[in-house]
């Protein structure tokens, strides 16, 4: 059964560079964080480089310190914030109304929101190489370094403030995630029957939710401590420098599982569809995802041995490192139970995910390795947890990412990414990662520091940098044959058709590339891996397999309207931040420029909340087409 609700159009459209900054549509802001994150992952690469070619050899002068910290700093920020967390973002905004039945998401004008403040506020922190006040304490910017008396410039005010902006606008996409997948599946898809990946975008958008405030009371504790006098983190004053480091990783450990709960759930939509079978403990893989959001919070100070918490603290937290190891060797074995027995297609999009699950059980296991806290105290602050940390993000989320890019490129584009190149960018991003990175195990226990920007002759760390910057070569290398592959197939690529990979859920099910309003008739789920029991029961029947419904004809139900407000809004929001970031040499300066931002921002929020939700002219079935939409 499906519900009809009428056929439907945007009220009003634009075209051209216009249509995409007035743009609500779920599907064109998927492809705006897409795009955008894949830019920052690039410069975020260049900045990697830089790192590489100046530890390639001991004392090396390419480099000087201060450029070094610059670099690093900007590499890890960029990469976390504006690379691997919006390019899990563009996959939420694609895939989550597809693979639910929605026409788009609960709230489509703050999902533009959501993408203009992360941009802006991105820019906002890279305005700092313009001005050559580059942040240069690293992405965790510990206090008192932090401190104006050790960082004068205002690099760390671009820093906090950027991440402010930045962090308004993940908590506005997570509850508005949140919001979709509980309100609006299509009916008969109960929670038990959601795919893997929309369970995770739930987790992820509950823990965004709840781990952005703890970063945001640092932030501006931060920002306080070196505008305005307080001394929040100021030893002499009577502040506290750990208190920094507990509210930074309260945040940052959670954050951890925001990066790679996504890489998680594409890994498990993508697996059952070239093993050609289900998901092995459906129920078991989402239950472990639970356990991790939650015992997420409970390991933080594992980050912490080392600053004299106490044998008490560091035992607790050990033992719980120890334990959220578990939830996570579950699914690892359910994804290989997935795999065991099933007819294995090893195309690109497969590759990635067995990829992901390799790497990812290395950097699990080095993990494990420094749980335990004696054993930490050695490894604390070396190339250990550098390589620990690649093999999780980069190895991990980022070997996800590329696995659901390749998997749902033909859906967005009705083109298939060209399998040859694919699998040479897989070889080269696989056989790369690991030569930069696991040399760094051995380098760490050798006892090289992190955040060190030249060595000696003498220590026996030249072969493992060596190593290390020759991988980054062939890393470059295949970004490179990615960036190809993407531009010839939108060209010249094999159109793909409705379900190229005869894979198992809804969003496959519909045209390719998805028409405006997604579905004409919002679907009725009959179970889990909904499209396979569809497919199965028509070749059960000697019938031809569905394909994707007729088009509508433009009718009686509208969509919401394209609005230039969430662009208003966001730069108004970004000047707030922004203003206090000015300076021209008269005292207090700042402050009127950040009330012009506020005075944009609420002429937005005015012309917003004015502004009908869609054209005054909707005809009599808007009402149904809203109701079924919203089920």
């Amino acid at each position: 059964m499906a519900t009809t609700t009428g056929v439907l159009a945007r009220p009003t459209s634009y075209s051209g560079v216009w249509s995409w900054l007035t743009t609500v549509d779920h599907k064109r802001i998927g492809v705006l964080y897409g795009a955008t994150a894949f830019i920052f992952l690039l410069i975020a690469g260049l900045e990697a480089g830089v790192l590489r070619a100046q530890l390639a050899r001991p004392n090396s002068t390419i480099v000087d310190g201060q450029t070094f910290n610059a670099m690093f700093t900007m590499h890890a920020t960029t990469m976390i914030f504006m690379a691997i967390m919006p390019m899990s973002v563009a996959f939420f905004n694609f895939v989550v109304p597809l693979a639910i039945g929605a026409r788009d998401v609960a709230f489509p004008r703050l999902n533009a929101f959501s993408y203009w403040v992360f941009l802006f506020g991105a820019l906002l922190m890279h305005t700092s190489f313009l001005v050559g006040q580059i942040p240069d304490a690293g992405w965790f910017s510990y206090a008192n370094l932090t401190s104006r008396t050790f960082s004068p410039e205002a690099g760390l005010d671009f820093w906090a403030i950027g991440l402010l902006v930045m962090g308004a606008s993940s908590v506005a996409g997570a509850l508005n995630f949140t919001v979709t997948i509980i309100n609006m599946r299509a009916p008969g898809m109960s929670l038990w029957r959601m795919p893997v990946f929309i369970w995770m975008t739930l987790l992820t958008s509950i823990l965004l939710v709840l781990a952005f405030p703890v970063i945001t009371v640092g932030l501006i504790e931060l920002t306080m401590d070196r505008n305005f006098g307080t001394n929040f983190f100021n030893t002499s004053a009577g502040g506290d420098p750990v208190l920094w480091q507990h509210l930074f990783w309260v945040f940052g450990h959670p954050e951890v599982y925001i990066l790679i709960l996504p890489a998680m759930g594409i890994v498990s939509e993508i697996l059952p569809t070239f093993s050609k079978k289900p998901l092995f403990g459906y129920p078991v893989v989402i239950f472990s995802g639970i356990v991790i959001a939650i015992m997420g919070w409970a390991v933080w100070s594992h980050h912490m041995f080392t600053v004299g918490l106490g044998p008490v603290a560091n035992s607790v937290f050990t033992i719980t490192t120890m334990l959220i190891a578990v939830p996570t060797g579950v699914k690892i074995f359910n994804w290989i139970g997935t795999m065991w027995g099933g007819s294995l297609e090893f195309k690109t999009p497969m590759l990635f995910a067995i990829g992901f699950i390799a790497l990812f059980i290395v950097g699990g296991l080095s993990g494990v390795s420094h749980a335990v806290s004696p054993s930490d105290f050695q490894q604390q602050d070396t190339y250990y947890i550098v390589a620990h940390i690649h093999y999780v993000l980069f190895g991990g989320s980022i070997f996800g990412i590329f696995a659901g890019i390749y998997y749902w490129f033909p859906k967005l584009t009705n083109r298939m990414l060209g399998e040859g190149l694919g699998k040479w960018h897989f070889w080269l991003m696989f056989i790369g990662m690991n030569i930069t990175f696991f040399p760094m195990h051995f380098a760490g226990l050798d006892g090289m520091p992190r955040r060190i920007y030249t060595y000696p002759v003498g220590y026996g760390w030249e072969v493992y940098n060596l190593l290390s910057s020759l991988g980054y070569v062939l890393l470059f290398v295949g970004f490179v044959m990615f960036v190809h592959n993407i531009f010839h197939s939108l060209k010249k690529g094999q159109v793909a058709g409705h379900d190229p990979w005869d894979a198992p859920t809804l969003e496959w099910s519909i045209s390719s590339p998805p028409p405006e309003y997604n579905f004409a008739e919002i679907p009725h789920v009959r179970g889990l891996d909904h499209y396979w029991i569809v497919k199965r029961e028509a070749r059960a029947a000697g019938q031809p397999v569905p394909g994707p419904e007729p088009h509508a004809a433009p009718g009686s139900v509208h969509m919401p309207s394209p609005s230039y407000w969430p662009l208003v809004t966001a730069f108004g929001v970004v000047w707030i931040g922004g203003g206090m970031l000015i300076d021209v040499g008269w005292d207090y300066i700042k402050f009127p420029i950040s009330f012009v931002g506020g005075l944009i921002a609420f002429i937005g929020v005015v012309g917003w909340a004015n502004e009908p939700a869609s054209a005054p002219d909707a005809h009599h079935g808007g009402h149904e087409a809203g109701h079924g939409a919203a089920h």
